[in-house]
Parts: structure tokens; sequence; C-alpha cells
């Protein structure tokens, strides 16, 4: 792929539900894929990144088997992340999975984090700070390059003429999307509002049915669409909407659609305090709202609706922004220099 060697093994693939067979779909990738690295080429490090973390369960035990360093690449706080978004309670295997993340910290040679939040907190929990790096998301600026509305997608969506707020991402637990489906029933009122929900998760199906009983016509669910036709939809939108629950522990993150979005010029509507409302406001490029507030969502899109000139100006400043900051390519040969360190 791209001139990389990928190696696929068996893996036991369930839906995003169901605590024992999710569970068993990481096991079985973590055994598959420790089972398949003595057949590989004696590699110089071993890259595993979470979540979940029965993959860098995997990688540590390939380093140790190999005699090579091993990297943690940490993209999300797990398990904590699966309290935080009701799918399990503090119980004895939390604490048990929890004991498990801190020993492969230790056991990293190198942690690679994507927010300075996610440092401070391993390194408040003992975990050395001189070997935790910081590589944040980024967006691939020439593959997302803002331009005009695709009028025949507009056409096919039922959305010409329309102010388009789009959620595009993830369908779970932990994204809020009830708080778009009820900011769409108070805005039912205002007919050149339309919502595009644009994504897969545990929690579409149930959104999708909740939106045709509440007759929310306003409201569009997409379902998956390729990385190509997503360009399409973000295109197709006048505001992208991010959104999670009101956890402490969402705000240490920085959703990878922000960047996306602000790549395509669209001014963001944030519904997630922390890190990534800092990050909106340096950017200059969007309204933060509480988390799980109906009423603020519709205030900003209404904000936004009616004032096309602070659509341009928020859209601009966030293309500036990511060009500056968050190029993909900057942030890859970063990724690179920690690896040859």
């Amino acid at each position: 792929m791209d001139g990389i060697a990928v190696l696929r093994v068996w893996t036991y693939i369930t839906a995003n539900e169901g605590f024992v067979r999710r569970s068993l779909d990481y096991i079985s990738f973590m055994v598959t894929a420790t089972l398949a690295a003595p057949f590989v080429k004696r590699p110089d490090i071993i890259v595993a990144t979470s979540p979940q973390f029965f993959t860098p369960c995997a990688g540590w035990v390939v380093s140790l088997l190999r005699r090579r360093p091993f990297v943690f690449e940490l993209r999300d706080l797990w398990p904590d992340s699966i309290v935080a978004v009701g799918a399990m309670r503090e119980t004895r295997v939390i604490g048990w999975l929890r004991r498990l993340e801190y020993f492969l910290y230790r056991r990293a040679t190198r942690i690679i984090c994507v927010t300075q939040s996610f440092r401070r907190i391993l390194t408040a929990n003992g975990i050395d700070p001189e070997k935790i790096a910081v590589v944040p998301n980024g967006v691939d600026l020439e593959t997302y390059i803002p331009g005009p509305k695709p009028q025949d997608l507009a056409l096919r969506m039922g959305v010409e003429g329309k102010f388009v707020a789009a959620y595009v991402g993830t369908v779970g637990m932990a994204h809020g999307i009830g708080t778009l489906l009820e900011a769409a029933r108070l805005l039912q009122g205002r007919s050149d509002i339309a919502f595009v929900i644009v994504g897969t998760g545990a929690q579409q199906e149930a959104l999708a049915n909740q939106a045709r009983r509440d007759g929310l016509s306003n409201v569009t669910f997409v379902g998956a669409v390729s990385k190509l036709e997503v360009r399409d939809y973000w295109r197709l939108c006048d505001a992208a909407i991010v959104l999670l629950r009101d956890s402490p522990l969402f705000r240490h993150v920085l959703p990878s659609k922000m960047f996306e979005a602000m790549g395509m010029a669209r001014p963001i509507v944030l519904g997630v305090q922390g890190e990534s409302a800092d990050l909106l406001a340096k950017a200059g490029s969007g309204i933060t709202i509480p988390p799980e507030s109906a009423s603020a969502l519709v205030d900003a899109l209404v904000l936004l609706a009616d004032d096309p000139e602070l659509v341009r100006e928020l859209g601009a400043r966030g293309r500036e922004f990511v060009q500056m900051r968050f190029d993909r390519n900057e942030l890859a040969v970063r990724m690179l220099e920690e690896f040859k360190k």
C-alpha cells in the first residue's frame, strides 16, 4: 500500500457494541498480530497505537521477542474513555485494565501522544516526562482543499439553497449526537437550515430511528462514505458541528474532525471544553458552546446562518491556522524524528 508492506491477520470482527464480543475482537488481533510478527523481517522499532490498548500489548510482547524498542502511540486514554461514555462502570475489571495501561506506559521506550493534556496526565501519574512526546492530529492539506458546494450533491440531498450544518465522523456513545437532534427539533421552524450527519457508529441506528419517530425532516443520516466522498460533504456544509458528551475526560482531547473542517475552510460550532476550546480560540475559526446544550447550538447556528460574511471569515481563519501549524505532512516528519530518536 503506497510502498508500505501491510500484513493482514485473522481477526474476529464485530459491530461496535456488546462488551464480550468487542473484547473478543480486540483480543483476537492481539493474539494473531503477536503470532504473525516472528515471520516479518526483523524491524528497527515496534510501534503500536491505542485505543484500544490490547494492540500495544501485542506491540510490547513483540518488542520483547524481537529485542527492539517499543513506541506507544497514544490517541485516547483507555479505559477512562469507556467509563466516560457510560459503556462500563468503575469495577474491578476497569481497575485491572488501568493497571495494565500504566504497565505498558512504563515499559514503552517512547510514548507519542496527540495532546499536551495527555502528556500532563501521564506525568502526574508517575510516567517519565522525558520519554513523552506530543505529535497532534492534523489535516492533509493537499486532499482537503476548500471549494464551492457540489450542486448535484445538494440536489440529491434536498438541501439546495439551505444553510447546511454537518456532523462528520463517528456516531458513537461519546459524541453527543442527541444534542444535535434536539437542536434540529428546536429549529424545525427554520426551513432554511438543514442538518447532515455523515458517518457510522454504535449509536447511528438508534439515533436515526429517533429522528424518524420525532419527524425531524431537517436531519439526514448519510452513513459511511469513502474518504474522497467525505470531501464533497465538507464542501456541501456551511458549518461543522463538533460535539462530545459533557465529561471531564473530554477536556483533554482534540477531535481530528476539527482539523478537517478548518482545512476545508468551514467554521466550527464546538460543544467541547478544555484543550479543544483553547485551540479553536487561538484559531479564531468558530464558536464554542457548553457541551450538551441544544439551545446554545441553536443560537450559534442561527447566528451563522444569518451572517454569510461571518461564515466566510471564520472559515478562512481556520484554513490559515492549519496551514501554519497542523499540516499533516509536517506532522509526519515530526513523527519520523521521534522514531529516529
